[in-house]
């Protein structure tokens, strides 16, 4: 079997004091012209953000809840792997592999791993190649495709012969070409399915009015990320590692922007997991070898064939993009659709109980 070597987060204290230095040395911009988030994250609250940061956050007490999970590496495909690995005490427990997507990590699911293992699976959350504590590629070729193998890989490499998969975001596009792949894989659940919208809409239902207008939006005034990070990842990366405020704003505005938060981000998640989700992309370095996964893989989201394996739904009303169920059907073999309550495009982070619920539901079929 291929080496798994034991793992534990361990920031050195040099590079938390360096952190510091340069949160205190913060060059700032002058205030937007609005009273408002539509230019982006107000400096008001930047500000108050990165002083916490400097002054208050526990980074040593964030880690050691981080590290109650037992953590693991291995080399998958020549890179290094880094993966949650709880298992369940139940002897029927179902092996369920969770991924996170842009601008998330592992932590997303901090507080459904242990509810999930409860609930009688084993589950296995992994960081996506260039993001957290997995290796950075150092040369193209990791993208989607490549992941959902690795992730099978992975999986068998734990003795799981038969498992599901959950994800989102770029967490949802691997759960979907794992779904087309097959392998080892029994059934998948997504809280971001893909859909695509008929080529008569002349007259749209309700639903179809509120996907196209939320596409619009998107399109018009909150999508400059991806292109940016599908197109100059590099570039845009120089900033992002060498300043802790610059890799915070553009992380905490997507945030504000697609969770269920009314209007604040701290009204979904508090400032402390906030800054835990940053810290994941700040210790590692990563701003830039996270956004070139875009660079990889964006058309993912549109390409592709049909996911034949049985498939699960949550549809979270803030969900960055809402495609009706029948956009969706030909693309997946849709046998569970659950339109939620609340909460937006970080599931498990934003609502951990209904998520939980709702995936053992739908896996209670596979077991």
């Amino acid at each position: 079997m291929a080496h798994i070597q034991p793992f534990r987060i361990a920031i050195p204290d040099a590079d938390l004091a360096d952190l510091t230095a340069r949160l205190q040395r913060t060059r700032w911009p002058e205030a937007e012209c609005v009273d408002d988030w539509s230019q982006g994250i107000p400096l008001s609250y930047t500000r108050e953000l990165a002083a916490y940061w400097a002054d208050e956050y526990d980074w040593r007490a964030r880690e050691a809840s981080l590290n109650r999970f037992e953590q693991f590496t291995t080399e998958i495909d020549g890179l290094p792997i880094h993966f949650i690995h709880a298992r369940s005490t139940r002897p029927d427990a179902f092996p369920l592999i969770i991924t996170h997507g842009w601008p998330g990590s592992v932590v997303e699911f901090h507080k459904v791993i242990e509810p999930l293992t409860d609930a009688g699976f084993h589950v296995v959350c992994p960081s996506l190649p260039g993001y957290g504590f997995s290796g950075k590629p150092r040369s193209t070729g990791w993208g989607v495709e490549r992941i959902a193998a690795a992730w099978d890989e992975l999986m068998v490499r734990l003795g799981y012969r038969r498992y599901g998969a959950q994800g989102g975001d770029w967490g949802g596009a691997v759960t979907t070409q794992i779904g087309r792949n097959i392998g080892h894989c029994v059934a998948i659940h997504t809280n971001m399915p893909i859909g695509r919208a008929p080529k008569d809409l002349s007259d749209p239902t309700p639903d179809e009015q509120a996907a196209l207008e939320r596409l619009g939006y998107y399109q018009r005034w909150d999508s400059g990320y991806s292109k940016q990070q599908s197109t100059r990842p590099q570039t845009l990366g120089y900033g992002l590692v060498d300043s802790p405020v610059g890799q915070l704003a553009w992380i905490v505005e997507k945030f504000w922007s697609w969770t269920d938060c009314d209007g604040h981000p701290e009204n979904a998640l508090t400032r402390d997991e906030l800054l835990d989700n940053v810290m994941l992309y700040w210790a590692t370095g990563t701003g830039a070898s996270s956004a070139r996964l875009y660079w990889e893989s964006f058309g993912s989201f549109a390409g592709g064939g049909a996911v034949t394996l049985p498939t699960g739904v949550a549809a979270f009303p803030l969900e960055i993009l809402r495609s009706p169920r029948h956009w969706c059907e030909p693309h997946y073999n849709i046998t569970r659709w659950t339109t939620m309550p609340r909460g937006g495009h970080f599931a498990a982070f934003e609502q951990p109980g209904p998520f939980v619920e709702e995936v053992g539901s739908f896996f209670a079929d596979f077991r």
